[in-house]
């Protein structure tokens, strides 16, 4: 298969992936009741659109959870779409925007191993993308991970276009302007999902290593140049450094707490539940940004005195990242469990094969692994998740896999 028709079938899947995202979420996700972070979203999108900022407004109803302050990228998106924050299920204008973005992704994936393997492997992948089940129904929630995979994807395209640059001219500064734009691109990723900052040492190691140390450079400043102002913004606001996003601290007390069970958050464990309400009433009056702090030491306390214990909770932590059978599945329906879980316990043994060609001549697809490891990374510091999963791991699989299916022996050099 030449480039032209592989691009053209690549082209074929993003238009089959964009019907069938428009189908799930206007013929069947209609009514459905929102969870607690869309609605949060949506509410800081109305606080935008009233004047207020990134506020949450007076009297506004979270039930036993917090406000905390979020990343600010994806309240953004919603504003910009014009959403109305009163809807009691997610907009159509979020579907359909986000129903856009996934044929995008589906588009990226599919050049993405085009790339890696070859035009074949590529379309092989566009059509498995266009129909994965999680990467479907992700466009109909009103998440983050819709906006963040165009993103983060992007990024990775333009960091493997830099690297064959820099191949072709020889040179360790090939490619520079095409690291700044990836930079740029993984600074509004970490504005939209923070977890995307552990991908920033990954690459600046990686050029490093090759002895690229202007375009680790210049891949870093670029980030924080996106980042800052909001870094600076938290500080004024809350009196303290809060890099992005404030809920870091209580995700990692979540995940480090004897009560974990290495999987799912607080909706997932009743108990680890109850036990974090008794520590916010342990300190009244507090914000959610000044207790962000108490969440940590209390974790690292905690670490501290039982380090077998904690070991332990590494190895289970490190079995849900790849196994999708922990506790936050069970919340969900047959149905659903069986459409995120399938598809991807079918391909992840044919995506660990393709996984062991990439690694012996892994240029092509190194900053794809890279931005899988730092998911893994996230995981183990924090704790797995499917809506962490889903966003990186998942495509990354279906890359993989994709060059198996087709057929294909060796990565692309």
């Amino acid at each position: 298969m030449d480039r032209v028709s592989s691009r053209r079938l690549i082209l074929a899947a993003a238009v089959l992936g964009l019907i069938l995202r428009l189908a799930f979420g206007f013929l069947y996700w209609n009514g459905k009741p929102l969870t607690h972070d869309e609605r949060e979203y949506l509410t800081l999108a109305q606080s935008l659109a009233e004047g207020r900022g990134f506020t949450y407004p007076e009297g506004h109803d979270v039930g036993t959870g917090q406000q905390f302050g979020r990343a600010p990228g994806y309240p953004a998106f919603l504003y910009l779409l014009g959403v109305d924050a009163t809807t009691a299920s997610a907009p159509a204008r979020v579907k359909g925007a986000q129903s856009v973005l996934g044929a995008v992704v589906v588009w990226m994936i599919g050049i993405l191993a085009a790339r890696v393997w070859d035009p074949k492997a590529g379309a092989v992948a566009a059509f498995i993308a266009a129909a994965y089940p999680p990467l479907v129904w992700i466009s109909a929630y009103v998440f983050s991970e819709s906006l963040y995979m165009v993103l983060a994807f992007g990024c990775i395209l333009l960091l493997g276009d830099a690297c064959t640059r820099a191949h072709e001219e020889r040179s360790t500064r090939g490619g520079g302007a095409l690291v700044v734009a990836a930079g740029l691109l993984a600074g509004i990723s970490i504005l939209v999902r923070p977890g995307m900052l552990l991908f920033l040492p990954l690459v600046a190691l990686w050029f490093v290593r090759r002895r690229q140390w202007s375009l680790a450079l210049a891949f870093c400043v670029a980030a924080a140049v996106m980042v800052a102002p909001w870094t600076l913004r938290n500080a004024r606001t809350y009196g303290r450094l809060v890099l992005v996003a404030s809920e870091g601290g209580v995700t990692f007390w979540t995940g480090n707490h004897p009560l974990a069970r290495g999987e799912g958050d607080l909706a997932a464990n009743p108990e680890i539940k109850r036990a974090e309400i008794a520590f916010r009433a342990a300190h009244p009056g507090l914000t959610a940004e000044e207790l962000e702090p108490l969440y940590y030491r209390d974790a690292v306390g905690q670490i501290l005195d039982r380090p077998g214990w904690w070991v332990w909770l590494l190895a289970k932590k490190a079995f849900y990242t790849f196994v999708p059978f922990g506790p936050s599945y069970t919340l969900h329906s047959t149905r659903y469990l069986l459409a995120s879980v399938i598809p991807y316990l079918l391909l992840a043994p044919v995506a660990i094969v393709g996984l062991g060609r990439l690694l012996r001549r892994p240029r092509a697809a190194t900053p794809l692994l890279l931005l899988a490891l730092s998911v893994v990374m996230t995981s183990l510091i924090f704790f797995p998740q499917e809506r962490f999963r889903i966003p990186v791991l998942d495509p990354t699989v279906i890359v993989c896999a994709a060059g198996v299916l087709a057929g294909r022996f060796r990565p692309a050099r």
